[in-house]
Order: structure tokens, then C-alpha cells, then sequence
């Protein structure tokens, strides 16, 4: 079996992103947990299509 990494733990591997997050006093776990909350969030939501939104914003100028 092969081990999936993320995205997000390329960026929490990364040695600059690491020095920002311990002078800020954040922790890996923190921004896991804020990531996957966010994500059951937004899987909760229904979002249009573009094309909806794009014809419906601004009394349809955008389109």
C-alpha cells in the first residue's frame, strides 16, 4: 500500500512554513483540524454552478 500525502502536508513539511507557524505558536494539528472543519463545512453547502452565479451577480453585468 502506498502512502497519499497531501497538499497540505507538503506545505506543513516545508522548513519556512515551519518557522512562521512556531513564531506565530501554531501547531501542525491546529491547521489539520481548521482545514478539515472547513471541509465538512463546505461539503454541507450547496454551491451553484458557475454559470448561475455568473448570471445572477450584479443583475447579470458580470456575464
Amino acid at each position: 500500500m502506498t502512502h497519499h500525502r497531501s497538499a497540505l502536508d507538503d506545505l506543513l513539511d516545508d522548513p519556512l512554513i515551519q518557522l512562521v507557524m512556531k513564531s506565530d505558536r501554531v501547531r501542525p494539528q491546529d491547521v489539520r483540524l481548521v482545514m478539515e472543519q472547513a471541509r465538512d463545512r463546505a461539503q454541507d453547502m450547496a454551491i451553484p454552478p458557475a454559470h448561475v452565479i455568473a448570471n445572477s451577480c450584479c443583475g447579470g453585468l458580470c456575464a
